[in-house]
């Protein structure tokens, strides 16, 4: 898989619903978190859950 920390090299531009992004910002903010961190923890969980298989 990718590297473990160190700079990052892509990004990934979504779009979507203001007040959802102000809610998901301020959960995080909340959870002493960040965004970006959640996200590329989904990334990698999704990854591992579904990417050894190949798709049809």
């Amino acid at each position: 898989m990718g590297k473990k920390g160190g700079k990052k090299d892509s990004q990934l531009v979504l779009r979507l619903d203001k007040d959802e992004r102000e809610e998901f910002v301020a959960l995080c903010k909340a959870l002493d978190t960040s965004a970006a961190r959640e996200i590329r923890a989904f990334i990698r969980k999704f990854v591992r859950e579904n990417g050894s298989e190949p798709r049809k």
